[in-house]
């Protein structure tokens, strides 16, 4: 079946981008989001193929230029779909590892075989009759000592009592102190009898742990080195046409090996085919389809930035090569000016705006820290807590460490009462509540956040439906949010999640859809000030 898929619709009045769109964070161009919604209807002309996609899967599509100047577009899947690696249809995977004759997975099955091997000798009646016999004599010892070693207990107390009494001739002190090393010497040898008892049958149950640790550590080393095979036969273009495979990819930029996985996403494969057949890759989206998983975000046709433990350290050598945009994620916008909100000799508090970085980012960019230090021409002016770069609202900073600490002290102990104004992509079903859910840092896709209710740490939010506003042909609800505690990306999650709100903030490029902002607003924050001990409320007013 062909590959490139020539565009059903009209899109000669559609041009395609000047630069390729950042893969980590982007807005959608039009093309990729017409060829989604084509990807989409051909999935579901394939009922198996549809079923499986319907559980939860992260699609992807590449709008290209063939070598005659015309457009199309390639179609991907992340990980398998309908349990296999190539559907038609879809580009093939970078490197095909589940041939049943291959090399993976032959030694898979060796492997495996293993494993059977090690499970069979724990299984075995053999096995478990040495862990029992084990078992058995240690719990034997332990009663005979102990019965032996209080009986002795009781004689030599009524020994000291013999002592403390009058009238105790030489002769009887002579037997006392003789059957007082009798038990002592009787008692080393029932413990001496007793470990070597327990010594044998230990012996004996060694002869089956060492060979399971054999195996165990044979199915180790072999299950790295079919890993380090694997990554070196996943070889990767660029635009330039370089090759390199991810085990190099991965030493490089990680030190570590690739994550398992790695280079079975959609974009790897996308990009992997434009190159292999002279395609030129023009922009890029990958969607959700299907429902979501339990912990993440994931909205079923909603679009979302590649993953960064596994697409990251590749991506990077592929795009290499093209005109790609930059992240807007990891650099701050520029600030000619801030709207001061409040000040006085230990505080100030501003209107940050969104878009802007509260604290120095990794690769730069200008912060409202770093502007206030210029601004007042002072390197002890510290942001006391964080907004994310695209919420807007009140931000406070200290003058001075000491202040810093203190304020530090009242955001964790909770004296800070906090207000936030967001606009939902949608109405939720209740007009107001509490959302508890636990967050944890979803560590192959920074900066993403994701519910977690055994390892992540608490997450409480009150919330009010304010009102309705039409945006376009959708009706949104205005939300006032009280967190009650201040974890990362709190808000973003609690709205989307399908066990919070399930209605993503208008604009979030990460759980929900972009627009030319995330509508979420810091309106207000409330504390006792750390110098006068008068009650405190900074406002600024929202601005959608």
């Amino acid at each position: 079946m062909q590959l490139l898929h020539r565009f059903h619709c009209d899109i000669s009045g559609i041009e395609p981008p000047e630069r390729f769109n950042n893969p980590f964070y982007y807005s959608p161009h039009r093309l990729c989001m017409i060829a989604a919604d084509e990807v989409r209807a051909f999935l579901l002309s394939d009922e198996a193929v549809a079923a499986d996609a319907a559980k939860g899967k992260m699609m992807g599509v590449l709008v290209v230029r063939d070598s005659a100047g015309e457009l199309g577009y390639l179609a991907a899947f992340s990980g398998l779909l309908a349990g296999c690696n190539r559907v038609d249809g879809f580009v093939p995977p970078v490197f095909d590892f589940l041939s049943p004759t291959g090399y993976f997975k032959m030694e898979e099955q060796e492997i495996s075989a293993i494993n059977v091997r090690i499970n069979d000798i724990r299984k075995s009646e053999a096995y478990r009759n040495a862990l029992s016999e084990v078992e058995r004599v240690k719990e034997c010892a332990a009663e005979a000592v102990d019965a032996l070693a209080d009986k002795y207990a009781a004689n030599k107390e009524q020994r000291r009592k013999r002592r403390a009494e009058s009238g105790v001739t030489a002769e009887e002190e002579y037997a006392m102190t003789r059957q007082s090393q009798f038990e002592k010497a009787e008692l080393r040898r029932c413990r001496k009898f007793w470990m070597s008892t327990i010594s044998e049958k230990e012996a004996l149950l060694a002869v089956f742990d060492e060979n399971i640790s054999s195996l165990s550590d044979e199915r180790k080393r072999r299950s790295f080195a079919l890993q380090h095979w694997l990554f070196k036969q996943f070889k990767v273009l660029n635009a330039r046409g370089e090759e390199r495979c991810l085990l190099d990819i991965f030493t490089e930029k990680t030190g570590c090996m690739p994550p398992a996985g790695a280079g079975e996403c959609a974009a790897p494969k996308l990009l992997q085919y434009a190159f292999s057949n002279s395609l030129e890759p023009l922009c890029m989206a990958e969607f959700w389809l299907g429902a979501s998983p339990t912990g993440e975000v994931r909205r079923d046709g909603c679009f979302y930035g590649s993953c960064k433990s596994k697409c990251e350290p590749i991506l990077s050598h592929m795009l290499q090569g093209l005109d790609v945009e930059e992240n807007a994620l990891e650099k701050g916008g520029d600030i000619t000016s801030l709207e001061v909100l409040f000040e006085d000799n230990a505080l100030i508090a501003v209107n940050k705006p969104s878009g802007v970085l509260s604290v120095p980012g990794i690769v730069g960019g200008t912060s409202v820290q770093q502007w206030l230090r210029d601004a007042r021409h002072c390197n002890d002016i510290y942001v006391v807590h964080r907004l994310d770069m695209a919420t807007s609202g009140v931000l406070v900073a200290a003058k001075s460490m000491e202040i810093y600490k203190e304020m530090q002290r009242l955001f964790a102990s909770r004296d800070v009462c906090k207000e936030y104004i967001a606009l939902l992509d949608g109405i939720p079903s209740k007009g107001e509540g509490v959302i508890e859910l636990p967050l944890l840092s979803d560590y192959e896709n920074r900066p993403r956040q994701k519910v977690d209710p055994v390892a992540g740490k608490e997450a409480v939010t009150r919330y009010r439906v304010l009102g309705t506003v039409e945006q376009g042909d959708r009706e949104c609800a205005l939300v006032l949010f009280e967190p009650i505690t201040g974890r990362t990306h709190q808000l973003r999650v609690h709205a989307a999640h399908k066990c919070g709100l399930d209605t993503p903030i208008v604009g979030d490029a990460l759980y929900g859809r972009v627009a030319e902002r995330l509508m979420l607003h810091a309106a207000s924050l409330e504390f006792v000030h750390p110098l006068s001990g008068e009650r405190v409320k900074i406002a600024a007013s929202v601005p959608f």
